[in-house]
Formats: C-alpha cells, structure tokens, sequence
C-alpha cells in the first residue's frame, strides 16, 4: 500500500492509544544495495510495548552511518541480529526525539505525554553485567536501532524504558534528535575510559566531524586542552570556536597516512612525516597528548600511537579508513602507552552527558534537516560522502523549529564532517 507522506505528523489516536499501522522506512534483505534503493516506504504494524518497554511517537529522528551498513548489509548483514529474524524486516535510525506514547507493565519512571530523547544502547534485564557491572558488557548488548527491528525511522518506535532520557528544553525536536548517538560515544571515550581530567592534552582527528566536534567540546567543559585535526580552514576555525587551542589541516601531512602494503622506502618517508606531525601537535599544546581520541583506524593508528606521550592513551571507537591496524609497536610496548577500545555508553553516561545539553554547556552541532521523505536521500548522501555534517530527519514535526519551549542557546549549525 502506497504512504502519504504527506499524513506522516498526523496521528489519529490519542496519547495512550495506538494506531494499527504506521509509516515507516524499511531495509529488506532481498534489496541490500545503495540506499537510494534498500529504504522503501511501507506500512508496518505498529508493535506493542512489552514489559519495561515504551512506545514513542517520533518527532524527529537523527541519521548515523551504521544504517548505510544497514542498507549494504555490509560488513555483516544486520538481519541476522537482535529481533529482525522474527519480523524478516530493518527500520533504522538509532537518534530520536519524541513525545512517550504508550507505556508496558512495569514502566513507572515514564508516562504518556512525556517528551524525551532515545539512546540507542539496549541490553537484557535478566544479564547479571547490567546490575553490576556495565550494560555494555551485557551478552544480550545492541544498539537499537540497528542491532534491532524498531528505529527511529517511523511514526512510533519501541525502545526499552531506561534509553529515554528528558528532552533538552531549548531544543527544537529536529535538535534533539541529531546528538545522542556520536555524543555519548565521545563521552564515554574521554570521560569514562579515559578518565579525562583538567588539564590534560588531547589530540582529536575528525574534530570537525560528527564525534569530534562533541570531543572538542568536552575537552574544554573539563578544563582539559586540545587541538583537533582537520581538512579545511573553515572547519578549523569552527573546531577553535568550540575550544579547541588550535587545529592541524589534515592536507599538510598527507604523507603520514598509512596505506597499506607500503614498501620500505615508503614508509620510512611515512615515518618520517608522522614524527612532524607529532612535533606540531606538541609545538601547539605545549606537550605531547596524554589522549588520543580516534575513529579513523588504518590511516591515522600508527601516527597516533607514535604522538600519544609515554604513559599515555589512545581510545579507538572505529575504524572509518578500515578496521586492520599496521604500527609498531615498539612505541607501545617501550613507553608504555594504552590502547583502550570504546564502544557507545550506558544509560548512567548518557544520562550526565545529556545534563550538559541541557544547561547549554554543550551543543549540538547540526547541518541539515529534510522531511521523512528524505530518509533514503540522506543515507545516500552519507554513503557517498557528499553531506557536510550531522542531518537529522522530520517525522511527527510537520516543520522545523517546533519543540523548543525554554530560551537557550540551542544547537550549532556549521558545514562540518
């Protein structure tokens, strides 16, 4: 059946009550490919909450890479994950903003009409690692949204109750909804696994992207220092205006990027550019990074490990230049220094990270909003690199700008990515 879009920020049941079917973008495996043809329109049943579950009428949903993978079914197919094999169906989208629409036994904290906020980390109640350990090391851990049937791309989506966090007063519905993914995994990089404290240094590659700018911006609520690394001088100046002391066009040092099969004579050079490099970021923060905050993997690994101080930190939480990292260790090992892996945040994370939000301490910085009809269109643009920062997607907002009802600051909106 054909869906109006044009109906979508309409709802015909009140708070309480649900629809029996909803609009929703949806990935099938049968049509794995680019995402201009993996996303379709359907109509979906609208599920029921379980226990401790919650339903939220979306107002506006945020676009992250993990659904361009979704789309490929690359590097893994997402179908075989969390509950998509009992629906043979993928609705993406792991940010949202929404009003609680329904609520499942069990669910006190919450009630209909609240507005809120999703993070995306889900894990089992039943798991002993939630009760006393960390969510994240749950065996039954998945971000939903991805790991999970019911995303943020639909009128309603299902969530577990303690991923709603209270929705920042002075953001607009689209706002809200573009931080929460890149946001709690920088701050869990820096803040939990790192221990970040005031007046450290820190070295932060794609500062200007969408993990970094939330990177750059921690630094400087902690008292902490940091110079980001970047690809233009506008985006440079964006990252200073967020905090950062100074920052590096990436362009300068192209030759201290790992590729890959280098011969020796190769990467002797590389070496030798990468020790420069290592010479700037001390020459701009005074001394070499106690942390290093990276994503990007094969390119940048071997640089980071080798500018990082002794005793120091590099925190990983992906690989966007690939996922095998070639370095030498000897500059591990020798010095002593850290890798630490990181991976999204807890509820409790998120939770403190979003407070910051709230008080205008941190922003969100924000590119483009489109209609749900621009689901599949954005996911493309991601893929094909051609977006400028952080899009977030309208759903039950027939505008943008509604939502907002207290003075503050708001979110950024900069050409960033």
């Amino acid at each position: 059946m054909a869906v109006d879009v044009t109906q979508v920020s309409t709802v015909d049941t009140q708070p309480g009550e649900l629809p029996a079917t909803m609009a929703a973008w949806v990935i099938r495996e049968e049509r794995f490919g680019e995402p201009m043809d993996a996303f379709k329109l359907e109509e979906i049943e609208v599920p029921e909450p379980g226990a401790f579950e919650v339903i939220v009428r979306v107002m506006a949903a945020g676009v992250n890479y993990n659904n361009v993978w979704a789309a490929l079914g690359q590097p893994v197919s997402v179908m075989k994950y969390g509950d998509h094999p009992e629906f043979g169906h993928h609705i993406g989208g792991s940010d949202a903003s929404g009003v609680v629409w329904k609520v499942g036994p069990g669910v006190t904290r919450w009630k209909v009409g609240d507005e809120v906020v999703v993070h995306c980390n889900q894990a089992s109640y039943e798991d002993p690692e939630v009760h006393g350990l960390d969510p994240m090391a749950a065996p039954s851990q998945r971000i939903w949204g991805y790991e999970t049937t019911w995303g943020s791309f639909a009128q309603f989506t299902k969530v577990q109750a303690q991923q709603l966090l209270p929705k920042p007063h002075a953001l607009t519905w689209e706002e809200a909804a573009s931080y929460g993914l890149v946001y709690f995994t920088a701050w869990r990089m820096l803040m939990t696994r790192c221990n970040l404290q005031a007046g450290q240094r820190v070295l932060i590659w794609g500062a200007a992207g969408g993990l970094g700018v939330f990177a750059t911006q921690i630094c400087r609520a902690a008292g902490a220092e940091c110079v980001g690394v970047v690809n233009s001088a506008e985006k440079g100046e964006l990252v200073k205006s967020l905090g950062a002391v100074d920052y590096i066009d990436r362009s300068e040092f192209a030759g201290m990027m790992r590729k890959g099969g280098e011969t020796p004579e190769e990467e002797k050079a590389r070496f030798k550019e990468s020790r420069r490099f290592g010479q700037r970021v001390q020459e701009m923060l005074g001394a070499a990074p106690d942390i290093v905050f990276e994503h990007v993997g094969t390119a940048t690994f071997p640089t980071s490990v080798l500018t990082v101080k002794p005793f120091g930190k590099v925190v990983i939480c992906a690989g966007t230049t690939g996922f095998n990292l070639d370095f030498d260790v000897r500059y591990l090992w020798m010095k002593q220094k850290e890798i630490i892996g990181s991976h999204f945040a807890n509820a409790y994370e998120c939770l403190k990270a979003n407070e910051l939000i709230e008080s205008g301490a941190i922003r969100p910085v924000l590119w483009r909003t489109l209609g749900f009809d621009g689901v599949a269109e954005a996911h493309q643009l991601m893929k094909d690199n051609k977006h400028l920062g952080k899009i977030s997607i309208l759903v039950g907002a027939d505008s943008a700008g509604q939502g907002k009802t207290a003075d503050g600051p708001g979110a950024i909106y900069a050409e960033v990515g």
